[in-house]
This record gives C-alpha cells, structure tokens and sequence, in this order.
C-alpha cells in the first residue's frame, strides 16, 4: 500500500540519502540491499532483459525494508510507467534526458489528474481498498517522484528547462555516456566531463533541486561533500559483486 515516501522527505529535509544501482535483477538481491541500510534502490529496466513479475516481486522486497525502489525505465512511455507505480515503485529514473518536453511527459505520467494524465486502479497499491482513493491520489501526487539522468551535451544544454519544471525531484548524473557524447571515449573522469558534472550540480543546487552525486574516487567524494551535497548514489551492485567474490578467491588462492 502506497505511504509517504522517506527519500522524498529526506531530500526535502537535506538529510544525507545514499543509493545503490539494482542491476542483478531478482528480488532476493534487491531486499539485501534495503537491509543493508541503504536509502533508496534503482531497479534497472534500461539494460536488463527482465520481466514485469520479476520487478514486482522485487519491488515488494525493497518495500519490505523500509528502502525507496525507484525505477530506471527505458523510455518516457506512460503505459509502462503507469504498471511499475501500480506495482510499487516510488519514483521513476529517466536515463539519457535531454529534452524538458520527455520530463514533462514523465511527471505527467506519474501524476493523477489535474496534475497529470496517469490512469488509476485499486488493488495492492490502495491495500485493496483500504485507502480510499482521494486519499490515494493526494498522496501519490506528493510523493511519486521523477529524477531524470543527464547523459549527454544536449541534457545539459537542456538542463535550466528542466530544472524549471514543477515535479523534479532529484537529478543524476551519467558520467560515462557523458564522456562518449562528448567523444572523449570511455572516460567518465576526463577534467572536461568532471567541469560539466560540476557545472550540472551547481545549477541543480541554484534552482533548489537535490544533485545526487556517484563519486568514482575519494579524491571527487571529498569536492562533492565540500560543495554541500547530500544525496549519493554508491555505483552498481554487480561490480561489488564481481570483485568480492574475486577477493575471496584470491585470498583463499593465498592460504592453498
């Protein structure tokens, strides 16, 4: 059943929120992650091959533990953003965003009338009934939130526009499709892609928008908590997964 959302009144609030990126998809994982005391968990529909039911279970895990699931979908499309709210989801991602109008699309599609064009239905998502639906609509048109993804030049070119745009709940930043837009090659800390991440956040601070930051060094977590930011997003999953088990091996490989 849908409840206020603690990421959002965190943001709202300036306290710190650190998350993580669900790209092993399954539900088992998913809830480890909640349970492992993290903020909020981006399940990813851009990349993965991974089914509706899947994600719905996986949805209910990360609610389970008091964790946001929010939802990196492949495209702006209203049908499908409307089934992963209905099934749980607390927030939509929006990857390689470079238009206001593809934003402004999204918040519509997570928004009930007159604030947007979402289509409403009952079930797990109103505790088959149990809150009524004006409740329901109040509450999910304040706290479904909407985070685009900057990935590329014309995202930052459109960036003042969508910033403007009421339903912006937090950005992020894609540092890597960033670097090969730019034609610098796979390379998200050349200085000219870390000056235009720089550039972002310090728009997204100006206009009151939280900037969620994914430092890929100790040297850029410092800069980002010098320049004040609080919401933090720790990398993906499957890297921590790849190189724990590779230490293990290692370190058995040592005693053998």
């Amino acid at each position: 059943m849908l409840t206020i959302n603690p990421l959002k009144s965190s943001l709202h609030q300036g306290k710190p929120v650190y998350g993580l990126l669900n790209s092993v998809p399954g539900p088992w994982l998913a809830e480890m992650i909640g349970r492992a005391g993290y903020d909020f968990v981006i399940l990813d529909m851009e990349h993965l091959l991974v089914s509706e039911e899947t994600l719905r279970h996986s949805l209910q895990a990360v609610l389970l533990t008091g964790c946001t699931p929010l939802v990196r979908v492949p495209a702006a499309d209203a049908k499908l953003i409307g089934r992963l709210l209905d099934a749980g989801a607390r927030g939509i991602v929006l990857p390689q965003t470079d238009s206001a109008a593809t934003v402004a699309r999204t918040i519509a599609a997570c928004r009930f009338p007159p604030l947007g064009r979402r289509g409403i239905t009952g079930g797990p998502i109103t505790g088959f009934g149990t809150l009524k639906l004006d409740d329901y609509i109040r509450l999910a048109n304040d706290n479904i939130m909407v985070v685009p993804m900057i990935e590329s030049r014309a995202g930052l070119d459109a960036l003042p526009e969508i910033l403007a745009l009421e339903g912006v709940d937090m950005v992020l930043e894609g540092a890597l499709d960033l670097a090969l837009d730019m034609g610098l090659g796979p390379q998200p800390q050349d200085p000219q892609v870390e000056q235009a991440i720089g550039r972002l956040a310090a728009q997204c601070l100006d206009a009151g928008v939280p900037f969620c930051a994914n430092p890929r060094s100790p040297e850029q977590a410092a800069r980002w908590r010098q320049a004040g930011i609080t919401a933090w997003l720790a990398g993906e999953d499957r890297g921590y997964l790849c190189q724990a088990l590779r230490s293990r091996l290692a370190d058995l490989r040592k005693d053998t």
